[in-house]
């Protein structure tokens, strides 16, 4: 499998580009006769668009998916989907001024080195465009875990070195940033603002959440499922850093605090993310991703351009101020993805 391709039983294979025709993905391994159309998807879809909160790029996509295959009367055939989301409000010209300048902190240069090819426009592969194939491909999965009431939540954590202090799941729809937090959310706002004046971008902290996903998922040493569930994670291109569970708490904890202890009503902590020895223990999952300030920013930094001469850069057009909250549904859609692999795959060994 090439590096666009992901998943053992549940396959999927995204193409396209940011500021190509269309960019989609190809779905292989969905048990038949599940129902699906294309409003599920574009539910799903309408999470992560463009072009609504104050974090978010001006760029207006309608994200309208189509599925090509796979599908008879709105169930699932078993065979390969294929989902095409076109783009319709590309704009390459505003790309034009920095066609041969590295952007810090993209994939501008490592892109050119690997390949040889500067696309300018945008970000081509590498530009957060390409998880609206994910997020499509992540509504696919979540049909299957919808036949075992598995059930994925994201909510954003921090934002621009803001915390949340309280957990209240009931407001997470309620604001456009999909904070549990109201408090931390106006002040996640007015700082997004503040920083969006000077030209800049900001990172922060998603946790994502499963319910309901039963004990005994997950294959022992290098196919682990909280391994699996790092590496999804990680492929998103704003993120820097996973944790399951405790995560980095775990290394300042001793061995009785860090423990789940067991009795016979279950775990009594969930130090552990819902994950021992890579397999899932019947607990709630609970991973955090550590997510990149946006990288294109119109503050002016040292560069060089392809030819290897200094010079500066500042990145016009519209970017996001801030991976959050779109970033949100791409880290549940890649939640989703292993999960149901890794559960298709258990579904081969009895």
């Amino acid at each position: 499998m090439s590096g666009s391709s992901f998943g053992k039983v549940f396959q999927v294979t995204t193409f396209g580009e940011s500021h190509g025709p269309a960019l989609g993905v190809v779905v292989q391994g969905c048990p038949p006769g599940l129902p699906i159309d294309e409003s599920m998807i574009q539910t799903a879809l309408d999470k992560r668009k463009p072009g609504k909160g104050p974090a978010s790029t001006k760029r207006k996509e309608p994200d309208r998916p189509r599925i090509l295959s796979g599908t008879f009367e709105d169930r699932t055939t078993g065979t390969p989907i294929m989902i095409l989301i076109e783009n319709k409000d590309a704009r390459s010209r505003s790309y034009k001024d920095i066609s041969r300048l590295f952007r810090p902190g993209h994939g501008d240069y490592s892109y050119t080195k690997k390949y040889g090819i500067r696309d300018f426009r945008g970000g081509g592969r590498a530009s957060a465009r390409e998880t609206a194939a994910r997020v499509a491909a992540g509504a696919v999965a979540q049909i299957v875990l919808d036949q075992y009431q598995i059930r994925i939540m994201s909510h954003t954590l921090a934002l621009g070195g803001i915390q949340t202090t309280i957990f209240d799941p009931d407001v997470i729809e309620k604001n456009v940033l999909r904070c549990a937090d109201p408090v931390a959310a106006e002040a996640m706002e007015a700082r997004i603002k503040e920083v969006k004046s000077q030209g800049d971008s900001l990172g922060g902290v998603v946790e994502i959440r499963a319910k309901n996903v039963p004990a005994g998922i997950g294959d022992p040493v290098f196919d682990k499922l909280d391994a699996d569930i790092a590496k999804a994670l990680m492929s998103i291109g704003a993120v820097k850093a996973v944790e399951i569970g405790s995560g980095l708490k775990a290394a300042a904890m001793t061995g009785s605090e860090n423990n789940d202890e067991i009795t016979s009503t279950g775990f009594q902590t969930n130090h552990s993310g819902g994950i021992l020895a890579g397999i899932s223990n019947g607990d709630e999952i609970l991973s955090r991703v550590h997510v990149k300030p946006i990288p294109s920013i119109s503050k002016v930094q040292k560069t060089i351009d392809t030819q290897g001469e200094e010079t500066t850069i500042s990145t016009k057009g519209r970017h996001d101020i801030s991976a959050i909250p779109r970033i949100n549904m791409v880290c549940e859609s890649m939640m989703a993805l292993v999960l149901t692999d890794h559960i298709l795959r258990q579904k081969t060994l009895v």
